[in-house]
């Protein structure tokens, strides 16, 4: 639906002009990104790590969805509830994060994204609802990833708003890159030419396909028919509704069940005037739901679906190579980040962030290093870290899966060093944050200040530790840690006991819900 405004500033020029309908930006945050291990793992993946000029490609997605709109919906893991709360807090904007207790791909995630939006609609026109009172329209949905580069911000706006005309008339809009080469990593779009005369740059879907290899890939190139498929869709939700209804029932009924009455839980925020949500679906109504992308469920299917050509920069940043290409060569032809040396070496991308790390006569290489994992890879394997990952999993190491660091709802911990019977880490908590209420049966803990001031729980007791000062908890006292300053507080905790595994905590109370 189009409406016209006055503008005041400009008398002399046009008197009225469109403003385009409301679009909710949906972000998708599902994936794992093991093709960017050692840096991206399950328990960090990569659009949370910060990768591009010390910003995650989570933050800088929201940046770029600002443009349209500062209330966002995200669809994510229960895992990473915590690490999503952050970034939108960080980038002050409010949304509704919707958390999946399994995950089950792209068509689950948008149809349980277009069912809430959906009764958030009804909730605010309950009128709509019965058959005599006019509709005030679908809300328009804008899909897109969580770990996509696109830096050009201006343009990826215009891009969407020249697709707003054909998803308000019904349509399904997907938005594709112009190849810049026959990659055999993306999937493709084959479009009509100048199939739709009412838009010069909207054109019909013929077919969406796999990735191809490069001879195939390269006929497409050239061919000028084809576009990478950027995995971003804009529609009213009842478009989608309608055709995960006819395409993939199934799904529908499972993101159905599953969101007949979500609960509902308001984030604790720093801001007082930020009001997000945690959204959770029936986790046993989702569990059945069948796993499968919108692409092979919807898009193949669906007979109206048009495609925008999006012409800036873009990048899925999907492997070691697509990353390497946003960074700058030097004259040998090395991409270096961070405390790389790089010596008599051609090609080669290092990055480096912690330590020194020294390429010396070697080229076509990969090398990413991080405080507890090295990858070391000839730049043709790129595509191949993925089965390296699995391999890893397979062997139970834990490095498939956890960083060294690992982040909490109340902070992070870092296992500096480990051994028979010892573990220490350092502990960072956040202003105001506390740890559970806990208790372990095999271990015992000192605790050192190194920053800031900590309020301890020790059985009965409660009292401060100022920097320099410590205390010792034994095995199977109930402690609590407690920064109740407005600075980070740093510490040493060193364990001591038969068994140091992170399953051994028994919780009494939590802020963050934890408590079984």
């Amino acid at each position: 639906m189009m409406s016209t405004i006055h503008n005041p500033s400009n008398p002399s020029a046009t008197a009225r002009a469109t403003v385009a309908p409301s679009v909710t930006p949906v972000i998708l945050c599902g994936g794992s990104g093991t093709r960017l291990w050692p840096l991206s793992r399950k328990s960090l993946p990569k659009q949370f790590v910060p990768l591009i000029d010390g910003k995650s490609l989570l933050a800088l997605t929201i940046e770029r969805l600002q443009a349209l709109s500062h209330h966002m919906l995200l669809v994510a893991s229960e895992e990473h509830r915590f690490l999503l709360a952050d970034t939108l807090e960080d980038a002050q904007v409010q949304g509704d994060l919707i958390l999946e207790p399994h995950a089950r791909n792209t068509a689950a995630a948008m149809g349980l994204a277009a069912l809430w939006m959906q009764d958030q609609h009804h909730r605010q026109h309950p009128e709509e609802l019965h058959s005599n009172v006019p509709s005030k329209g679908s809300p328009l949905l804008l899909f897109c990833p969580s770990d996509h580069h696109i830096p050009d911000i201006p343009a990826f706006e215009h891009t969407v708003r020249a697709g707003v005309a054909s998803a308000e008339s019904g349509a399904i809009v997907t938005f594709g890159v112009h190849p810049s080469s026959p990659s055999s990593a993306y999937g493709y779009i084959h479009f009509e030419k100048n199939s739709n005369p009412q838009s010069l740059t909207v054109s019909k879907v013929r077919a969406f396909v796999e990735k191809p290899n490069v001879q195939t890939a390269q006929t497409y190139l050239l061919s000028g028919e084809y576009l990478w498929n950027a995995g971003i869709f804009l529609t009213r939700c009842d478009t989608l509704l309608d055709a995960l209804k006819r395409h993939a029932p199934d799904i529908l009924l499972s993101c159905q069940a599953a969101m007949k009455s979500p609960r509902l839980e308001h984030i604790q925020a720093k801001s007082v005037s930020m009001h997000s949500r945690f959204v959770r679906p029936d986790a046993d109504a989702l569990l059945s739901c069948r796993s499968e992308s919108i692409d092979y469920a919807v898009m193949e299917h669906h007979p109206k679906i048009e495609v925008v050509s999006f012409e800036g920069q873009w990048s899925d940043v999907g492997s070691w190579n697509a990353v390497s290409d946003l960074t700058p060569k030097n004259q040998e032809g090395n991409q270096i980040v961070g405390h790389g040396l790089a010596h008599q070496t051609h090609n080669t991308f290092i990055h480096a962030p912690n330590r020194t790390v020294v390429a010396l006569g070697v080229e076509d290489l990969l090398i990413i290093d991080t405080p507890d994992a090295l990858l070391v890879a000839d730049r043709a394997h790129a595509e191949g870290v993925k089965a390296v990952v699995a391999l890893l999993e397979k062997n139970n190491d834990p490095k498939a899966l956890l960083h060294r660091k690992v982040h909490r709802p109340w902070g992070w911990y870092d296992s500096i060093d480990q051994g028979e019977r010892f573990q220490v880490k350092r502990i960072c908590v956040k202003p105001g944050a506390s740890l559970s209420l806990q208790k372990h049966h095999h271990r015992a803990e000192h605790w050192i200040v190194v920053k800031g001031a900590a309020e301890v729980t020790k059985g009965e007791e409660v009292f401060l530790l100022g920097e320099n000062q410590s205390t010792y908890i034994p095995i199977g006292e109930v402690h609590r840690l407690h920064n109740p300053g407005v600075t980070e507080l740093e510490m040493i905790e060193v364990q001591s006991g038969s068994y140091l595994g992170e399953d051994d905590i028994v919780r009494f109370e939590d802020t963050y819900g934890r408590v079984k």
